[in-house]
């Protein structure tokens, strides 16, 4: 396990088990206890957690789980790496492409070289250096950057996105519920991708598995707004059956 993997892990396992000591946390992730603590010792020196005598606990801005950008791109890598190169596969010359600020979409810029003439619209800081470093025609929204996550969003960003008319978005979010429900830990992210929704004639959702059946506190839209769902495993058919029925209204 990666140590960001592994951090990720421990992250998670504070906020459903607050009271977990460092013995079984290093019995959960099979490691030993002074990996534990060094692995403690470097979230609390970043903010992330406080360290207790015996454990540690989430510090209250990281209690939704906005875990950072840097850790969350080496999660389930290889994962999102396959989601990528097969959503790119949807791309064709001279598109109009937006991507949001997540890990699954910046995970798509090695893949969209080989295309001619693209132009990308992100909300995503990170993203946007990627894709200027492979000679893509490339438009950041600007606003207020979430550190977490190196995205732009609030009145700024938004107002940026409803400019532009893209030909396929490229989103994910944080929990895609049994009701088909698209869920996320930041309000603003979420209002952001509400817009982004509107502005793009086809939309597809990168969601892996670790999403599906999770629930987020903030709302961003419905299964049944989007056309297509990539995952690295079969939708629950009950959700499987939403994709696309708001579109065909």
């Amino acid at each position: 396990m990666l140590i960001g993997e592994r951090q990720r892990r421990i992250i998670d396992e504070l906020k459903n088990f607050p009271d977990i000591s460092v013995k079984e946390l290093a019995q959960k992730l099979y490691v030993s206890e002074p990996t534990i603590r060094r692995d403690l010792t470097a979230l609390h020196n970043r903010g992330i957690i406080t360290k207790m005598y015996g454990g540690a606990v989430l510090n209250p801005a990281n209690s939704f789980c906005e875990i950072p950008f840097s850790m969350r791109i080496s999660e389930r890598s290889d994962t999102k790496q396959d989601i990528a190169r097969r959503a790119a596969e949807r791309i064709e010359d001279g598109m109009t492409i937006m991507l949001d600020g997540s890990t699954s979409a910046y995970h798509m810029v090695p893949h969209l070289a080989q295309y001619k003439n693209l132009v990308v619209i992100t909300s995503g800081a990170r993203t946007a250096v990627l894709l200027a470093e492979a000679n893509i025609r490339t438009f950041c929204t600007g606003g207020q950057m979430i550190i977490h996550s190196y995205s732009y969003v609030g009145e700024q960003a938004e107002d940026f996105i409803r400019n532009f008319n893209a030909d396929i978005l490229f989103f994910s979010c944080h929990g895609l519920d049994r009701e088909g429900r698209m869920t996320d830990n930041a309000i603003e992210e979420a209002n952001l991708r509400k817009v982004m929704l509107r502005q793009a004639d086809k939309k597809i959702l990168l969601c892996d598995s670790g999403k599906i059946g999770k629930r987020c506190i903030y709302n961003m839209g419905s299964i049944s707004e989007v056309d297509e769902v990539i995952s690295d495993a079969l939708l629950p058919a009950d959700i499987s059956a939403m994709i696309g029925r708001g579109q065909r209204r």
